[in-house]
């Protein structure tokens, strides 16, 4: 009798795919993490210069809210960053904006915590309970 030949993967093969699949899962879910809160930051820089441009264009109805939409980022569905204006003082040229993470949103943990645009151009980051906010520019960083 002839033994039919049965195809198959063996122990070792699948361990191997598994080492590999494991590998890459290490380095690519990182990666991934990062690039998504870099494209987080970035929306919240965007709404706060269309925000800015927004007050800019109603500086005589002296604006102190922001319409739907231009209150939140992204500027339509799940807000991530919330946006206010503050009021006007001597340091800021007239105006304020800040963007806020949503309290239980994906970005409420992120070390740039709060970004803030004046009417003067200043950017800013500050962080709730951490000490350790990275530098504006890395923050602000949109390339």
């Amino acid at each position: 009798m002839k033994r039919p030949y049965v195809s198959a993967f063996t122990l070792l093969e699948l361990m191997i795919v598994l080492a590999i699949a494991a590998t890459l899962a290490v380095f690519a879910v990182p990666a991934y993490r990062s690039h998504i809160a870099r494209t987080h930051r970035v929306d919240a820089a965007s709404a706060l210069y269309r925000a800015a441009q927004f007050i800019e264009g109603a500086t005589s109805d002296g604006v102190s809210t922001l319409p739907p939409g231009l209150d939140q980022a992204p500027q339509f569905g799940v807000s991530i960053y919330r946006l206010r204006v503050l009021p006007a003082d001597e340091v800021n040229g007239g105006y304020s904006i800040e963007a806020t993470p949503a309290e239980f949103g994906p970005m409420r943990d992120d070390a740039c915590g709060t970004f803030t645009l004046d009417a003067t151009g200043q950017r800013g980051n500050r962080s709730a309970g951490s000490d350790s906010t990275p530098a504006s520019g890395e923050c602000w960083n949109t390339s």
